[in-house]
């Protein structure tokens, strides 16, 4: 048996990538799966897995305990509306939240990989087997914004990084040199949604890292559905930052991009 890696999974493919990256590596992966979130198939890929709710800490320590895991990724997203419908905390769950001064997100998740720690589980960072994932400098696409989008694009990184640091969202939708939508607790895609029919074709989306972002979770990602959903919302072009974004199917995602005149850009 191989040396052995934990996987703390949400939904969406970077569990499943990231498992199938350490299968070649040689790893033995140990999945704790999050109920309503992680793909199912993720047990073909996994020496042991756990079925788990959100806020059963415990449970998850003693999985990664038992079989001798000592470091671990979080990886996946959880939608965050669930956290006031579908949370099951046990006693050390609450004992983390007790001792936190806010429960914003990066408060939260600091908070959990930090008490993980403390029980000798390290957590590392999302991009540990998949560093390529992350965005490359440039623009992407056969169309480069516009200058009218530039100057959105430049407005969009000042107000999204600022939205950051008060750990509010990552997105901003930005159109004629206004503010149409800030993405809060609903999401990327539904901030587009949002701004794309404010927008009337004019508008642009600019999803950037939190200042102070932590690269053991919640790093931003982009991928096909991304520009899928622009498509529908008609949001022209989409900006992203450089080493700091995780990007799904690149190929796929700039070649749909250049079918439908979409503009990508990485500073």
């Amino acid at each position: 048996m191989g040396e052995k890696i934990g996987l703390i999974a949400g939904s969406g493919q970077f569990p499943r990538l990231f498992s199938e990256a350490a299968k070649r590596k040689g790893l033995s992966v140990y999945t704790a799966a999050y109920v309503n979130e992680a793909d199912k198939e993720l047990a073909l890929l996994s020496e042991k897995i756990q079925w788990l709710h959100l806020g059963q800490v415990k449970r998850l320590i003693k999985f990664f305990k038992q079989n001798h895991v000592n470091r671990a990724v979080m990886l996946g997203a959880v939608r965050k509306t669930r956290i006031f419908t579908d949370v099951k905390p046990d006693m050390k769950a609450i004992s983390i939240i007790a001792g936190m001064r806010h429960t914003h997100d990066d408060a939260i998740m600091r908070a959990f990989a930090d008490g993980l720690e403390k029980e000798g589980i390290k957590i590392e960072p999302s991009t540990l087997l998949l560093p390529e994932l992350l965005a490359g400098r440039g623009v992407w696409t056969k169309r480069k914004p516009s200058r009218a989008e530039k100057k959105d694009i430049r407005l969009g990184f000042s107000i999204a990084r600022e939205i950051g640091r008060l750990d509010i969202g990552q997105s901003v939708i930005v159109g004629g040199g206004s503010v149409l939508a800030v993405e809060a607790i609903e999401g990327t895609d539904e901030t587009i949604r949002r701004g794309g029919k404010l927008g009337k074709g004019e508008a642009v989306l600019v999803k950037v890292c939190k200042p102070n972002q932590d690269f053991r979770f919640d790093v931003p990602s982009v991928g096909v559905k991304t520009i899928e959903t622009m498509i529908r919302c008609d949001v022209r072009a989409l900006a992203i930052e450089a080493e700091r974004t995780v990007v799904f199917d690149r190929s796929e995602m700039i070649g749909l991009a250049n079918a439908n005149g979409i503009a990508i850009v990485c500073e």
